[in-house]
């Protein structure tokens, strides 16, 4: 009897909206346009082992989809967070069975980088048989997250977030499937834009809420205010550990490197929005300070220091203050990394150099057997010379040139410590020294 009673499920608008044909799809011009990649490996006839890399909801799986259905190939799909080695055998098998009855599989294993090395591996060979075209989809950067292998014999596809008009494209279309009724005025069409953040998905999963919520409220015009209250609107997407993080903190440090606080001020303000943890900014801040700063102004490293500080005293939000205007000094700062290479190429140098005897007169002598032996003979103390500088000595190794790795920058203190360079080189040529 219950069956008089049960329903279809109604499908989410985002599988109801999902594209049957490639000129249906929203976004990736830069592959599915006329003669461009994508596209003309759809015209070629022949399926070709693929892996889509792009953010989530840009339309991995639908374009997998609909490369089996253009090449009529079976499609079986796998999720790597969900499937292990038994899965990966069944669908062997599955293949195997479809080429006896003259079909192509088209194998899809989503999320591929969670397979780890084992699992990927277990593919190759049924790649190279010609079993199964492959086609994998990862958030991640294949490069690293997939074996080289299997890398190797793949074409990766880049996708892109979509855009603002391709979203809005999104919503005239969800508007004639599903969402007619509804009205939506131009702030709130910019507030579900900027909440989707380029996922197609979860644009889409928005407009079902303000569908549901407006129902609910008895409502048919849907304003940034309505949206703003009625639904649950999450920070906008952010992978705390993969490229997104890394390209974001490169953002931030290139922006203070280039002298431009506004970009660091965004940057900076992206990565808290997103969920950073602030404390690891603000140590990369303090990095900023040591490479890109320097001697420059010492300043900067202070400053960087104590906004770190305020930050661990006061925490979040109020403490995010000091990590801005930290940020806003080290950009406007004078920059030199003349410290940073010295000291890399110091740690270089001794890498790869022998290991030199400590100069006699450098050594210490603290028995009588060390002074008996020259320890510290002939040593000068700086402080008794002339400038409090001993003009003409040497504290390199016997035989080492001066290697001169260190090299002011003519800005901010660095002139100053560049002329005081300088002037204690005119007294040690004025020594004699070499």
């Amino acid at each position: 009897m219950s069956d008089l009673f049960a329903q279809a499920p109604v499908a989410p608008l985002a599988e109801a909206l999902r594209p049957k044909t490639l000129d249906e799809v929203v976004g990736q011009s830069h592959l599915l346009g006329e003669g461009k990649p994508l596209r003309l490996a759809f015209k070629s006839g022949k399926p070709h082992s693929m892996i889509f890399w792009g953010p989530p909801g840009v339309g991995k799986t639908t374009l997998a989809r609909l490369t089996a259905h253009a090449f009529d190939c079976e499609f079986i799909a796998l999720s790597a967070v969900f499937s292990g080695v038994k899965d990966i055998r069944a669908a062997m098998e599955q293949a195997q069975q479809y080429l006896s009855q003259g079909q192509h599989t088209i194998l899809f294993v989503d999320e591929i980088h969670r397979f780890n090395k084992s699992q990927q591996d277990a593919l190759l060979p049924h790649v190279e048989s010609g079993l199964f075209t492959f086609i994998g989809a990862t958030t991640e950067n294949p490069s690293f997250e997939v074996n080289s292998a299997l890398l190797s014999r793949a074409q990766v596809y880049v996708l892109q977030s979509l855009t603002e008009d391709e979203l809005k494209l999104l919503l005239r279309r969800a508007q004639a499937k599903a969402l007619g009724h509804l009205q939506f005025d131009d702030a709130a069409v910019d507030t579900l834009v900027g909440y989707a953040d380029g996922d197609a998905r979860r644009f889409l999963n928005l407009l079902e809420q303000c569908q549901t919520a407006a129902g609910a409220a008895g409502i048919t015009q849907i304003t940034a205010d309505f949206i703003t209250n009625a639904l649950s609107l999450n920070a906008r997407r952010f992978d705390k550990g993969g490229d997104n993080f890394y390209d974001q903190i490169s953002a931030l440090h290139k922006s203070v490197r280039g002298s431009n606080p506004d970009g660091a001020l965004y940057w900076l303000s992206r990565m808290l929005d997103g969920g950073a943890d602030a404390r690891y900014l603000s140590r990369r801040i303090v990095r900023m300070a040591w490479e890109d700063i320097g001697l420059a102004d010492p300043r900067a490293m202070q400053i960087a220091n104590d906004a770190a500080l305020t930050f661990e005293r006061l925490g979040s939000p109020e403490g995010e203050l000091a990590l801005g205007q930290a940020v806003i000094y080290l950009a406007i700062a004078p920059k030199s990394n003349a410290g940073y290479n010295a000291y890399n190429a110091a740690r270089a140098f001794v890498k790869q150099d022998r290991s030199r005897e400590v100069p006699v007169h450098l050594r210490n002598a603290p028995t009588k057997l060390m002074k008996e032996l020259g320890y510290g003979h002939a040593y000068r103390y700086a402080h008794d010379e002339p400038h409090a500088y001993a003009a003409g000595e040497t504290y390199l190794p016997e035989g080492m040139a001066e290697p001169g790795w260190y090299q002011p920058v003519p800005r901010g203190l660095e002139v100053k410590i560049g002329e005081k360079l300088a002037f204690l080189r005119k007294l040690d040529d004025e020594a004699g020294k070499g």
